[in-house]
């Protein structure tokens, strides 16, 4: 795989990522739109269906790695660090151009969410706040995770614990003949596997289980010009991406302790 290959396939394979995952938590959440409050099943399978939708379409090109922890986990696993950052670069891109185009998806719905008085409190943002940025908004789920209980150590642990997991669930049941990507068989398992997790771990954080898929549409949160929509919560942004990033560097060495 070229370097161009690898950049363009993560960059498709990622924005398909959060635009059909993104796109299940706004059918969920938002105002007006008619899967309201279809509930926890409906999101981990979206996601779920997301992963095997962007994997299949990306495998061609780049591997279909689709999150930073799944490259880090294979660079762990083979020693091999040199085409990490061309993944790293179209993951970040793709993942924020896939929430753009869910923000464009539910454009009216978002509208009509935030214009909602019952909503609008929910910003929690007046000047009585000295960190508004950091404090989450109405409608920040939508793009990005966070816990139901704000414990520091519980959640990153959480997020390691569900990336290991994933991780190792790849490579030792994901991974092409090469080993340098999902193969066919293997995106199904690994689709199959982010859906255990979310409806298994995924409930104290909400399950990043991948940097990007948190970092990327936070910012574009942060940046769209969504009114009343609250903050970003930067400060808790650290613990989706540290977090998985650890989780996959566990998983690698366990895999070559224990499996190589």
């Amino acid at each position: 795989m070229s370097s161009s290959d690898i950049f363009i396939g993560e960059t498709i394979g990622t924005a398909l990522l959060t635009l059909l995952g993104g796109g299940v938590c706004a059918a969920v959440t938002l105002k007006s739109s008619k899967a309201r409050n279809a509930g926890w099943l409906a999101i981990t399978f979206g996601w779920g269906f997301a992963v095997l939708i962007a994997a299949y379409v990306s495998a061609p090109l780049s591997g279909a790695h689709l999150n930073p922890a799944v490259t880090v986990g294979i660079a762990v696993k083979d020693g091999a660090w040199g085409d990490v950052p061309v993944y790293l670069a179209g993951q970040l891109l793709g993942a924020m151009l896939g929430a753009v185009l869910m923000w464009i998806t539910y454009y009216g719905q978002f509208r009509a969410h935030l214009s909602d008085p019952e909503h609008i409190k929910d910003a929690k943002l007046g000047p009585e706040d000295p960190h508004p940025h950091d404090v989450a908004g109405p409608v920040l789920g939508v793009f990005s995770t966070g816990p139901e209980i704000r414990n520091v150590v519980q959640n990153l642990t959480t997020e390691i614990i569900g990336t290991a997991v994933l991780v190792l669930a790849i490579l030792t049941q994901g991974l092409q003949g090469d080993g340098k990507g999902l193969g066919v068989i293997g995106v199904l398992i690994t689709s199959f596997v982010v859906v255990g997790i979310g409806l298994s771990l995924g409930g104290p954080t909400g399950y990043a289980i991948n940097p990007v898929r948190d970092l990327g549409p936070r910012i574009v949160h942060a940046l769209l010009p969504l009114p009343n929509k609250g903050g970003s919560d930067w400060g808790y942004a650290w613990i989706p991406v540290a977090g998985p990033l650890v989780g996959a560097a566990l998983a690698g060495g366990l895999y070559n302790i224990a499996f190589a």
